[in-house]
């Protein structure tokens, strides 16, 4: 049997803008180092994503240490100003909690691009999100994530789509944190824990997918015949399933390459 190995990660600063693909990253209590620590929100606080806003796909993000630059065509690129201690309510889903204002330039910014007003947020060092207790421990804690630190996806699963398609799509479509390589497709359904690096992972939560993946990267149109084709095969209860949820007991150091062992 072939290795299963980490064939990438990524992460994704602003919750539904573009990815950031990694060679390696620190685990720390949120999930991969820096993913989803800002937000975009509404006039009334709540989440926006690319549910309602399909553009925000196109707006390109980079990390410099902790110094977040966002670029898009026809943009001048936006260097974030460090957050304010301008505390706004947010909510996320059914989720309340504290996040600093990212400032007025960043707001105008985005609200210009995606033409719709919002201001960009930040999730606090010292704020606490529990991860949905039916599917988590006391003290398992996400930031701006739709509810669980990490997405995992086998390169298979996604292979097996891609035959069913008349055009592959990526994975990035999917958002995955974790991508792995070495066993067969849908293979992750059936996991329930992990090993990687020494650091043992829970798999908790089939990820039910909404419209995001059938949103072209490149254009920000929408393309049904994702969902569609998936409804064929990955439907239960009425809801689409591609990936798992996952819950890592610990912190430490994931890179490309390292072998996953089935617990």
């Amino acid at each position: 049997m072939a290795n299963i190995i980490i064939s990438e990660l990524n992460i994704y600063p602003v919750k539904s803008l573009a990815q950031i693909s990694l060679q390696r990253s620190l685990l720390d209590r949120f999930g991969l180092h820096m993913d989803r620590r800002w937000m975009l929100i509404d006039e009334h606080g709540k989440m926006l994503t690319q549910r309602q806003l399909p553009r925000m796909c196109l707006i390109q993000t980079q990390l410099n240490k902790q110094q977040l630059s966002l670029s898009a065509s026809d943009m001048d690129t936006l260097h974030v100003a460090p957050a304010m201690q301008t505390l706004y309510k947010v909510q996320i889903w059914n989720d309340h909690c504290d996040a600093l204002d990212c400032g007025d330039e960043a707001a105008e910014w985005l609200s210009f691009f995606l033409n719709k007003e919002c201001r960009l947020v930040y999730f606090p060092e010292q704020e606490v999100r529990q991860v949905d207790p039916n599917y988590a421990q006391a003290g398992d804690n996400t930031a701006f994530s739709d509810g669980f630190p990490l997405l995992l996806i086998s390169q298979a699963s996604l292979d097996d789509l891609n035959q069913r398609l008349e055009t592959p799509v990526s994975m990035a479509r999917f958002r995955p944190n974790i991508v792995i390589s070495g066993c067969e497709a849908f293979a992750e359904d059936d996991w329930k824990t992990i090993n990687i690096n020494h650091i043992n992972f829970r798999i908790v939560k089939p990820c039910s997918r909404c419209v995001i993946p059938s949103i072209d990267i490149k254009t920000a149109q929408k393309q049904p015949i994702i969902t569609q084709t998936l409804s064929q095969y990955r439907m239960h209860d009425q809801k689409i399933f591609f990936g798992q949820n996952v819950i890592a007991e610990g912190t430490g150091e994931l890179k490309v390459g390292m072998e996953i062992t089935l617990l």
